[in-house]
């Protein structure tokens, strides 16, 4: 019998756990292994030391990614070092490892990607570490076949930021793509506000967390608020905070946070992927990104077969078949970079 092509998915958060179990449902007919987040070289050392725990490479997200695996009956490989893999699928390209470079590699957007900042222009022009700048660089490492992306908005999102569109497919993403199915849940509140919080202080980001729960307060007015802490998050002090400014609030530190947008009127978020969940769900939304660039930018809705399609554009990639790439599509084209929208405004030629 021939043996199996070998293909590795990397894990991460539970939101990029499940992401790559659910393409993997797909490759029924190669040897799938899966691995939490990994890093080498100086992450490494930082990552021994205890430092990265505020990140998916701590242990934290090693072991919930592990758990889950187990749980769920997948072959694990920690690190990918026990097998030679003809194709790495990873929902992060923040950091390429040093065991999958030169491979063929399927990057899968993992949610939204943060606002760009300094660290993203020191990434692009002075040679920065990508994670530095964190989700705002994705798609920047060039080192993928393909990259999967959650809707022709995105798309040009990440051409705009110097991504091949020859590399770009829209196919959707897990988790994202059929928010529907959220709505039958057993959370036990309906009809209230809820207010998903966010990492930024843990991932060394301003935000000033009394401004953030007064305003929450206000566009609450008097019904019922929920905290959803962010897992990342020091709950301890998000906990005593909350205690302090808004001690009518009700606060949890697990739970699945799509069930309690479904539930809910009204979602505030900061820099969230999940605002993606309340808008496909008609809820009112807040966010520190403009609203009406998240409806352009939203998910499309597929009835859950993002995963099939991405094992199907896997599948190309592995068989070097040619694929549809967004390359010849009309909005691959037609509108400015950063870089050109920042030169067009210093010029007074902005549209």
């Amino acid at each position: 019998m021939k043996e199996k092509k070998k293909v590795l998915l990397i894990c991460g958060s539970n939101n990029q756990t499940t992401m790559m179990h659910e393409v993997g449902k797909h490759l029924n007919d190669f040897d799938c292994y899966y691995t939490p987040y990994y890093c080498d070289g100086f992450l490494k050392a930082l990552y021994k030391a205890n430092l990265l725990n505020f990140t998916v490479i701590g242990r934290h997200h090693q072991n919930r990614a592990i758990e889950y695996c187990s749980n769920h009956g997948l072959k694990i490989d920690f690190e990918g070092n026990a097998n030679y893999y003809d194709l790495v699928i990873t929902s992060s390209d923040l950091v390429i490892q040093k065991n999958i470079r030169g491979k063929k590699i399927v990057l899968v957007q993992e949610g939204m990607t943060d606002p760009v900042n300094i660290f993203y222009y020191a990434s692009r022009y002075l040679g920065l570490p990508r994670y530095l700048a964190s989700t705002s660089t994705a798609g920047l490492s060039h080192a993928y076949k393909l990259f999967c992306v959650a809707s022709q908005g995105y798309a040009e999102h990440f051409i705009s930021h110097g991504v091949d569109p020859r590399k770009l497919c829209v196919t959707g993403i897990p988790n994202f793509d059929n928010v529907d199915t959220y709505l039958n849940n057993d959370f036990p509140f309906s009809r209230y506000v809820l207010a998903a919080t966010s990492d930024a202080r843990e991932t060394f980001k301003y935000e000033n967390r009394k401004r953030t729960i007064y305003n929450a307060l206000d566009i609450a007015d008097g019904r019922q608020l929920i905290f959803k802490l962010h897992p990342n998050e020091n709950f301890r002090r998000a906990e005593k905070e909350i205690n302090k400014y808004a001690p009518e609030a009700m606060i949890y530190t697990a739970g699945n946070t799509n069930h309690m947008i479904a539930n809910s009127d009204v979602l505030i978020t900061k820099f969230s992927s999940v605002v993606y969940v309340g808008m496909a769900l008609g809820k009112e939304v807040y966010s520190d990104f403009p609203v009406e660039k998240l409806r352009k930018m939203m998910p499309i809705q597929n009835g859950g077969t993002s995963g099939s399609r991405i094992a199907d554009m896997c599948i190309s990639v592995l068989e070097e078949k040619s694929f549809r790439s967004v390359y010849d599509s009309s909005f691959a084209s037609g509108y400015k970079t950063y870089e050109e929208e920042y030169q067009a405004s210093v010029t007074g030629d902005a549209a």
